[in-house]
C-alpha cells in the first residue's frame, strides 16, 4: 500500500525553546517531508541540524527561551503561520509548544490544523503532580509522589518515600523559568544531600517521587496518536535499552515490541480523559509489584517516535496529518523488532553502562538499527551539523573553568536534551 498524505496540506514544525540538537523534530521533518508535503520549522539558527536537511522546505529563525508571555508567543506563531499563507498542520516536539496549540487554539486555528484536545488537558497531563492524581483517578499505576511547598515537607516527602529519591521539574515553563534541578530527573541518595540542593525554606517546583531500583525496573515507552474522545487510531510500544544519562534520560538505544498489557493502561488513560493528538508516555516496569508505572506523559511528538511504524508505513506524525485533513488513517498491525539508536548518546550510554555494570550492553552486537536518528543516505547534511555541534559542544565543557554553584543551582545539561 502506498501512503498519500495531503501534499497541499503544509506541515509547521512547532518549538518552543532552545535545543538544537533535537533528532525529534529532524524526524518530523523527514517523515513527511519525504512523502512530499512541503514543511516548515521553527529553528534557532540558519544552520541547525533541523534547518539543513534536504526535506525541509523553509526554516523559520524564531529564538524563544519559554521564559515569555504566552500571549506573545501565541502572537509570534500566528505571525509564523501568516507567512506560510495556508492553513498547515502543527507537529510540536516540545511540552511548551503543546500547551500553548491548545490553550490558544481559538486563535491559532486561524492558521493552524490542531487536535481538539480540551484546552486545559495538555497542561495537566505534562505537569507531574497533576499526572498523578489523573493516574489514581483512571486506575492507572503510577509512582508515589509529592509536590513539598516548604522545608518541612521536603523532610516529611523523604521519609514518607525513602531514600534514594528522584527529584523532577514540576512543569513545563517552571521548568524553564525557575528549574529545581537539571536536565529531566536526579537522584539524592540521602535526606543531607536533599536540604544540600534546597537551602532555602520554600524550594522551588519540584516533585519528589519514590525510586523504582533499576535492577527491579525496565523503562517501557508509548506512543500513540489519538483522534477526538481519547479514540486512539496508532498506538505502539517498546523497550527502551539505554538512555543518557544512565536510566533517566533520554532515549540512546529502543526496540518496538508489541505489549498488550501497556497498550491497554495508555489507551485506558487516554479515552478517560478524553485526550486527543499525539503523545509520549513513559513507563518504568517494577518487578516488585509486577506493575507498570506511568512515570512522564508527554502531550506531543516524542524524540523517538520514528522507532515506531504500522505495517502500512504510518507513524504518529503521519496518522495526525491524515486525520487532521480528513483522510483514514490506515489499520495495521505494530511492526515488530524496529530498533532505533540516536547517535552520540548511544556510545555515551553505552560507555556508562560499561563504566557501572563493568560489562558490555548485551544490546551492543544485536540487531543492527533500523532507525538512526541523524545518520541518513539521504539527507547527510544534517548528521555533519550535529557532530560539529556536538563536538564544540563537549570541548566547551571540557574547558570550562571549574567553579562551585549555589545547592539547587547545577549549571544547565546540554541543549538538545528533550526527549
Amino acid at each position: 500500500m502506498v501512503l498519500l498524505l495531503d501534499k497541499e496540506v503544509p506541515v509547521l514544525l512547532a518549538r518552543i525553546g532552545n535545543y538544537p540538537l533535537h533528532h525529534g523534530s529532524l524526524g518530523v521533518v523527514r517523515t513527511v517531508g519525504r512523502l512530499g508535503v512541503p514543511v516548515h520549522a521553527i529553528v534557532e539558527d540558519r544552520f541547525t541540524p533541523v534547518a539543513l536537511s534536504r526535506h525541509l522546505t523553509r526554516g523559520i529563525v524564531w529564538r524563544t527561551t519559554g521564559c515569555e508571555e504566552p500571549e506573545l508567543l501565541a502572537d509570534g506563531l500566528l505571525s509564523i503561520g501568516r507567512t506560510i499563507g495556508t492553513r498547515c498542520v502543527a507537529v510540536p516536539t516540545d511540552d511548551e509548544a503543546a500547551i500553548l496549540l491548545a490553550e490558544y487554539a481559538h486563535r491559532l486555528k486561524e492558521c493552524f490544523l490542531i487536535p481538539p484536545v480540551p484546552a486545559h488537558l495538555p497542561r495537566l497531563l505534562a505537569c507531574k503532580a497533576s499526572l498523578h492524581g489523573i493516574c489514581a483517578e483512571a486506575g492507572v499505576p503510577s509512582p508515589r509522589s509529592r509536590v513539598p511547598h516548604s522545608r518541612d515537607e521536603l523532610v516529611d516527602a523523604g521519609r514518607e518515600l525513602g531514600y534514594p529519591l528522584v527529584l523532577k521539574n514540576l512543569a513545563p515553563f517552571s521548568r524553564l523559568r525557575t528549574p529545581a534541578v537539571s536536565g529531566t530527573t536526579t537522584a539524592v541518595s540521602c535526606e543531607r544531600e536533599l536540604l544540600d540542593r534546597f537551602p532555602a525554606a520554600t524550594p522551588p517546583p519540584v516533585l519528589v517521587q519514590e525510586y523504582i531500583p533499576r535492577q527491579q525496573a525496565e523503562d517501557w515507552i508509548t506512543h500513540i496518536y489519538c483522534a477526538a474522545d481519547g479514540v486512539p487510531l496508532v498506538l505502539f510500544t517498546g523497550l527502551k535499552l539505554r538512555s543518557w544519562p544512565p536510566y533517566a534520560g533520554m532515549t540512546a538505544r529502543a526496540v518496538a515490541l508489541r505489549n498488550p498489557e501497556l497498550a491497554r493502561l495508555a489507551e485506558r488513560l487516554c479515552r478517560r480523559v478524553g485526550y486527543s493528538g499525539p503523545a509520549d508516555l513513559d513507563w518504568r516496569y517494577d518487578r516488585r509489584d509486577g506493575q507498570y508505572k506511568l512515570v512522564d506523559f508527554n502531550p506531543r511528538t516524542g524524540a523517538q517516535f520514528r522507532l515506531f511504524e504500522n505495517t502500512h508505513g504510518v507513524d504518529v506524525v503521519r496518522a495526525m496529518h491524515l486525520d487532521l485533513t480528513g483522510r483514514a488513517v490506515p489499520d495495521g498491525a505494530q511492526a515488530e523488532g524496529r530498533v532505533f539508536v540516536a547517535g552520540q548518546l548511544d556510545f555515551a550510554s553505552a560507555a556508562a553502562w560499561l563504566r557501572h555494570e563493568r560489562r558490555l550492553p548485551p544490546d551492543l552486537l544485536g540487531e543492527r538499527p533500523t532507525e538512526r536518528a541523524w545518520l541518513c543516505r539521504d539527507d547527510p547534511l544534517p548528521v555533519t551539523a550535529e557532530a560539529i555541534r556536538f563536538t564544540a559542544l563537549v570541548a566547551r565543557r571540557l574547558l570550562r573553568p571549574r567553579r562551585s554553584c549555589p545547592p539547587g543551582r547545577e549549571p544547565p545539561g546540554p541543549q538538545g536534551s528533550r526527549d
